[in-house]
């Protein structure tokens, strides 16, 4: 049997006084799409860095297809975060390249390919995404839902097996954010990718998620199918799912 592609084993991280992650146990199985749900400032970003060895902990281990990697060295990451994709919250396409440029950034430093070879793979990412042809327009030039979708054709250029999405609809109207939902289940399907989600839209959760988990103060504290989540008697899992103040934070705001 093969082992998870991503585990995090009694993992702790810090900044200063403040307890980010505080224990948390989570196995990711291969081609599994998983969503990271929390609030603002629970540690649901500092994740994702663990995962491709951005952030390293300051107690347990973190594993990419059974191998440790928070012990290894920088140069020794790169060809773990070469297996992962990632698109970034708000694109972080380079504004000075054109849109086939920055697809082609990472073939072109990592991929043993031609030049003709590198335009037909950003043609071919592109294709994927839905914008088709826009290899000369500056990310200046794109709407907010292009540019989450170019970077995504950047995310995919070098065909991942795991893809680290934070907050990928953030920004974005809902039309466009459903967008983004249906690439995300598409490249799961047809790219046989795992895909992690770190999200608190709760729609997007729902229609992407195999398997939803829920950090709260640096723990973990429900782990489940989307439905689960929906049917969870926990009120802090309640509270988030429906989007509501809790009586206690009410309580405060009418003094």
């Amino acid at each position: 049997m093969l082992p998870p592609i991503v585990e995090f084993r009694d993992v702790a991280k810090r900044f200063g006084n403040l307890v980010v992650l505080d224990g948390i146990n989570l196995s990711i199985q291969r081609g599994q799409s998983i969503v990271i749900i929390g609030a603002s400032g629970s540690g649901k970003s500092v994740m994702l860095k663990h995962v491709v060895g951005l952030l390293k902990p300051e107690r347990g281990q973190i594993l990419f297809d059974g191998q440790r990697i928070d012990t290894l060295p920088e140069r020794h990451l790169m060809p773990i975060r070469q297996r992962c994709g990632f698109l970034f919250q708000m694109g972080a396409l380079f504004d000075s390249l054109t849109v086939g440029e920055n697809i082609a950034f990472p073939l072109a430093e990592h991929a043993r390919m031609s030049p003709s070879q590198i335009r037909l793979t950003v043609a071919h990412r592109l294709l994927m995404v839905g914008l088709p042809g826009i290899e000369n327009q500056m990310p200046a030039e794109l709407s907010g839902g292009q540019r989450k979708r170019v970077a995504l054709a950047r995310a995919i250029a070098l065909e991942p097996e795991v893809i680290l999405y934070d907050e990928p609809t953030t920004g974005l109207d809902p039309v466009r954010a459903d967008v983004i939902n249906e690439l995300i289940v598409k490249f799961q399907r047809e790219l046989r990718t795992t895909s992690i989600v770190v999200t608190h839209d709760m729609a997007s959760a729902f229609k992407v998620a195999d398997r939803i988990v829920m950090l709260h103060e640096g723990k973990l504290i429900i782990d489940g199918s989307p439905q689960e989540i929906r049917d969870s008697p926990n009120p802090i899992v309640h509270h988030f799912v429906v989007g509501e103040a809790d009586e206690k934070e009410l309580a405060v705001l009418k003094g």
